[in-house]
């Protein structure tokens, strides 16, 4: 009796492992970690050049663990304003292992001025003014998404 109990709570333990698993590499969800642990967040993904360029305009409010993750084609410079969007964000700009290179903090709501994440960005994600101080996001972080290309990401989908 002992062996088919050990075998199911075995089983158990992997269907949740892959359940697990499966959870962090949702196309809605992005995950981070670093020295302050991890951090999920619900993300909407802009992908295509008029995804990207609507961006958050108009939003009005953006729930805490959410945010909008902005996928290039491949490393680029890139430049964010803040024109007819209207709370603060914090962009958190990774090259294309997912890498954060770059975070900007509170980006100040319509303003026009460029803010500039670098060279060799490939993926943006706008969250919550506050939220990266807040858990200690910063340069050297690791990002979790199914659009960062596997075979090149620091925190893969799936174990190697």
């Amino acid at each position: 009796m002992r062996p088919r109990i050990l075998g199911v709570a075995t089983a158990l333990l992997l269907i949740m492992g892959s359940a697990q698993q499966a959870l962090a590499c949702r196309a809605d969800q992005l995950v981070l970690r670093g020295e302050f642990g991890t951090v999920r967040f619900r993300v909407a993904v802009a992908d295509t050049p008029a995804s990207r360029a609507e961006g958050l305009m108009f939003v009005r409010h953006l729930p805490r663990m959410s945010g909008m993750l902005f996928v290039y084609e491949r490393p680029q410079a890139v430049s964010f304003w803040m024109e007819n969007t209207l709370i603060p964000l914090d962009m958190i700009f990774a090259d294309e292992t997912g890498t954060v290179q770059h975070v900007h903090a509170n980006a100040i709501p319509l303003d026009r001025t460029p803010i500039r994440g670098g060279d060799g960005v490939q993926y943006v994600l706008e969250i919550n003014g506050g939220l990266a101080a807040q858990f200690g996001i910063a340069p050297g972080a690791e990002m979790r998404h199914p659009a960062i290309a596997q075979n090149l990401a620091a925190w893969p989908c799936t174990a190697p």
